[in-house]
């Protein structure tokens, strides 16, 4: 794929891909949170005529292959490798943007929703050190694009799937929140379903009490939790140790003074299932971190 050919990719699946949703919709335009900042007012216009995006914040303007690269922090060849992804989904579409649009806005349907069987699937979660943790995730069988496809599915609050597997992160159905609730006065806060599961993985180990949990399955809808958390003695942050992260546990810990940046387990690496996947849980850093903010 070069550039020429991953411009044609529709601007909407790319974001989606990224479990970026927007924020206010018109029939041709739409207004997302920003690549690269938390942000209470979305300012990324999107323009899904022309395919382009706009950021008012900062003046920048983005086609489909610097949206990879801001996001993924890549280089273009590795953001077109990124988009090889979608060449299949588009490159029967019609250029019309009304179409593309009709598509895009229906163009999945779940068939199945079982417990996680396919051998697949239980390696994909065992490669993350989570594949203990079904209890909370399905096995969603669904029909995008005149093709079938399956993967793990982690339920949100607005009844749609987030869906991972080796090859792919979208989002079937409205995104949203994921909240667990056990009657708890603390409340622990997660980016993404993975730092979640790794979390549950090592919860005894650190001597944890199970608390309530809100997984927000997008930085981006940050701004959706904030009424939810204002009534608990104690708020606890596991985002990703990224500028998008660091803004996050900014936001969250001006308007509550019990907040708490809990990142130190996880320091050295991007998030915590990343951590989870390269260390072992029984080292010293841990056990730093057991001494420091045990509950």
């Amino acid at each position: 794929m070069n550039c020429a050919q991953a411009k044609k990719i529709p601007i909407r699946l790319v974001l989606e891909s990224f479990s970026l949703f927007p924020s206010k919709v018109n029939p041709k335009t739409a207004f997302y949170f920003a690549l690269d900042r938390v942000e209470k007012t979305p300012s990324l216009s999107v323009d899904f005529v022309t395919n382009k995006a706009f950021d008012f914040g900062t003046g920048i303007n983005y086609d489909i292959v610097s949206i990879v690269q801001t996001i993924k922090k890549c280089s273009v060849i590795e953001a077109l490798k990124y988009l090889e992804q979608f060449s299949s989904s588009f490159q029967n579409q019609t250029n019309h943007p009304k179409q593309k649009m009709a598509n895009l806005s229906k163009s999945y349907e779940i068939a199945q929703v079982k417990e996680i069987q396919h051998p697949a699937l239980l390696e994909y979660l065992k490669s993350r050190r989570v594949d203990n943790q079904t209890e909370f995730l399905n096995e969603i069988h669904y029909r995008m694009n005149g093709k079938n496809y399956f993967g793990i599915g982690f339920k949100n609050d607005s009844n749609g799937y987030e869906i991972r597997n080796a090859y792919s992160k979208i989002c079937l159905g409205k995104k949203g929140i994921s909240m667990i609730e056990n009657g708890s006065n603390s409340i622990r806060i997660f980016e993404g379903f993975f730092d979640f599961l790794s979390f549950k993985n090592v919860e005894n180990y650190l001597e944890k009490e199970p608390s309530d949990y809100i997984i927000l399955n997008s930085v981006s809808m940050i701004n959706k939790i904030q009424n939810s958390i204002q009534n608990y003695e104690n708020i606890e942050l596991y985002f990703d140790n990224d500028e998008a992260g660091n803004r996050a546990v900014e936001m969250i810990k001006n308007e509550n003074e019990n907040a708490e940046d809990c990142r130190i387990l996880y320091a050295d690496f991007k998030d915590l299932n990343d951590w989870l996947i390269q260390k072992d849980p029984k080292n010293e850093v841990e056990i730093q971190y057991k001494s420091r903010f045990k509950r």
